[in-house]
């Protein structure tokens, strides 16, 4: 199995699917802009399971890539990334637009010119990267909680149903998740928005929910 590379993979959301996924033997990339930082969150999961680089290097180390960086940081890593990003990777942008990336709240969403935040990234990768949206509603706390026990859907946003599979297949190695093709990337502004909506939610009721669709098929992809 190739390297999963996690760009802002020492954060909270980076992270806790960089440890899911050693975890179930997939074998992760941790990315960072410090080469050591980065070294030393490998160093906290599951020997031979993962390694950590600098954000650049890290990006070369598979097909699919994992942006999990805040909003405010996304503009500069793609731009950083630009460099190193080739035709016929993936590009799965986590990002969301709310607020507290300008020093507001984190229950209320921003515009984006674009549309949306992975809508965005689509334009700022170099030609021949698909960009695929997902994993906005899976609280990072949970996932970095090795005793939490997961039970919702990701919701998977993009342009080309066989790039989504491929996304999905790896979402679904992480147990209590569940990959649902919710569109085109022009969908990702709509399911964005429900993470403003969860932290809501979850700050008051001192949780970590995430979301769960009722009546679909059994066999999804």
């Amino acid at each position: 199995m190739e390297p999963v590379p996690i760009i802002g993979g020492t954060g909270a959301l980076g992270f806790g699917l960089a440890a899911r996924w050693a975890k179930a033997g997939v074998p992760v990339v941790i990315g960072s802009r410090n080469e050591a930082r980065a070294q030393a969150a490998a160093g906290n999961i599951a020997p031979g399971e993962a390694k950590g680089l600098e954000n650049m290097e890290a990006a070369k180390q598979g097909p699919i890539v994992f942006l999990t960086v805040p909003f405010r940081n996304q503009s500069e890593n793609l731009n950083n990334l630009r460099e190193v990003l080739e035709p016929g990777q993936l590009l799965v942008d986590a990002t969301v637009p709310h607020a507290a990336a300008i020093s507001g709240k984190a229950t209320r969403l921003l515009g984006v010119p674009q549309g949306s935040a992975a809508q965005q990234a689509q334009e700022m990768v170099p030609e021949g990267v698909t960009v695929v949206s997902a994993l906005h509603t899976v609280s990072a706390p949970a996932l970095g909680d090795p005793d939490a026990v997961l039970d919702e859907d990701v919701l998977i946003c993009g342009d080309k149903r066989d790039d989504k599979r491929r996304v999905a297949e790896l979402i679904a190695q992480i147990d209590g998740l569940r990959p649902v093709n919710a569109g085109l990337l022009e969908t990702a502004r709509l399911v964005e928005g429900l993470t403003p909506l969860l932290i809501s939610v979850n700050s008051r009721h001192k949780v970590h929910a995430g979301i769960k669709l009722t009546g679909l098929p059994e066999q999804l992809w």
